[in-house]
């Protein structure tokens, strides 16, 4: 019994452990750096280099005991004097991802004589391969770009961040305007989550916000709500799209919590999400945003009810008829259930095909909140047809005095049995060998429900 304690306490040490990290991957954060000519410029009566780097060292300082966190240093226009040409390659990963490299990067930032042209684009494009690997379960990637300029070498730097995004090699970046004029944050918006510091007092403060956005996560709930409004829907497959770049962030099944409500999700603040519900047919929302600090509420009306299939006298086990769903009034398939399953579907009006043969038609079939809408069907009967050696044949259902083709009859088989649903039957044959129509036969039979019938073309 001790050897048991001891065992399963060791087990629920893993499984915490197993969980925390699965609540806290690794966060990557690239910080790229503006150091262009523009940067020797004057923000509230000193150069904006000086403050942007002092403010972004200490920013780094608080950064450096963080576990989980590993932090990078590009940095664009700090090699090749704006004078002597524009150099739309001058852009570099001075510190590459580790973990505890504050110092370096602070002595890096020192360092820096701005001196060139704004190359942002490309310094973008080239910051993908300064991620490692890592599945993105696992990674956060983060680039934070401080800038106090726009492109300035025919780039797109729009173009460029969705496409590392839909890549799912980055996150939606953040982006500081140092000393930019209100005009250029339409040009930057498209890029990431524009943060606007004209004064040293707003940059610090859109730092500090960037940083605490970037690494903390915040909470959510998803609300499935029944026809009445209430969160009792649950054990529903949800996909979390980031609504810039259409990637998948996050797919989470719902559950209820043990206090029966619906459990709380770890996401991340820097998405703006679309979430779709895997419903039949899906339900979404759009443009949810997760505020950073606060706890979320995300309500998708999700009204559902099942739908079962019954054949008489045949376990419905063993039956695998497989039966298209569709909305009410739509050709459009939507589902495709079997006769052994049990469905949901969101309320509302259904049109079913069931593949019997002939196939047998219901329209609009009523599904509602929380309750189990049944179809039973007859069993199928068994018509046995005998021919008089090879020959073509065909036969058909009559439906309001109209024939339709319900089966081929094999050319080469003199004996053949199918398996049709009851009603009234015309079959014809006419010998291979005879070439007069005159000795085509027509047969007219009754299949019932379990029984069998003997068609003879004689």
């Amino acid at each position: 019994m001790r050897y048991q304690l001891v065992l399963a306490f060791i087990l629920s040490l893993f499984c915490s452990n197993l969980f925390a990290q699965q609540e806290q991957p690794l966060t990557r954060i690239l910080f790229i750096f503006d150091a262009s000519n523009s940067m020797n410029g004057v923000w509230d009566n000193k150069p904006k280099i000086d403050v942007a780097t002092r403010l972004l060292s200490t920013a780094l300082d608080s950064l450096k005991d963080i576990e989980n966190l590993e932090m990078a240093l590009r940095v664009y226009g700090h090699e090749k004097y704006y004078q002597k040409g524009q150099d739309c390659d001058d852009t570099k990963l001075l510190v590459p991802f580790g973990t505890r490299n504050a110092v370096r990067m602070k002595n890096e930032l020192r360092q820096l004589k701005p001196k060139g042209t704004t190359p942002i684009a490309a310094t973008l494009e080239k910051s993908a391969d300064d991620f490692p690997s890592c599945p993105r379960s696992e990674c956060r990637n983060i680039i934070i770009l401080i800038t106090d300029g726009i492109e300035e070498c025919n780039g797109d730097p729009c173009a460029v961040s969705l496409a590392l995004q839909k890549r799912n090699i980055i996150l939606k970046p953040f982006v500081i305007g140092v000393g930019l004029n209100v005009e250029f944050r339409e040009a930057f918006e498209c890029v990431g989550t524009y943060f606007d510091a004209t004064n040293e007092k707003k940059f610090k403060s859109a730092l500090d916000i960037v940083i605490s956005q970037a690494l903390n996560n915040t909470t959510a709930q998803v609300n499935l709500l029944d026809f009445a409004g209430n969160p009792t829907e649950t054990n529903v497959n949800m996909t979390f799209y980031d609504q810039h770049s259409e990637s998948i962030v996050h797919n989470f099944v719902h559950t209820m919590n043990n206090r029966g409500n619906p459990d709380t999700l770890a996401l991340h603040p820097v998405h703006m999400f679309r979430v779709v519900a895997h419903t039949i047919p899906t339900r979404e929302t759009d443009s949810v945003v997760i505020t950073a600090g606060k706890h979320t509420i995300i309500g998708i009306p999700t009204p559902q009810g099942d739908l079962i299939f019954k054949m008489q006298g045949v376990n419905p086990e063993n039956n695998s008829i497989p039966v298209i769903v569709r909305e009410s009034g739509s050709m459009k398939t939507l589902n495709i259930q079997l006769f052994s399953e049990k469905q949901k579907y969101i309320v509302g009006k259904y049109d079913l095909e069931i593949l019997t043969t002939p196939r047998t038609y219901i329209n609009d079939v009523e599904i509602s909140q929380s309750h189990t809408t049944t179809i039973e069907i007859p069993q199928p009967g068994i018509a046995s047809f005998s021919k008089l050696g090879y020959g073509y044949g065909s036969v058909y259902v009559v439906r309001n005095n109209q024939l339709h083709l319900v089966a081929t009859l094999d050319l080469i088989k003199e004996r053949e049995t199918l398996s049709l649903q009851p009603g009234e039957y015309i079959a014809v044959f006419r010998p291979k060998q005879a070439r007069e129509s005159i000795f085509t036969v027509e047969k007219r039979f009754k299949v019932t429900s379990g029984a069998s019938v003997a068609v003879k073309f004689n």
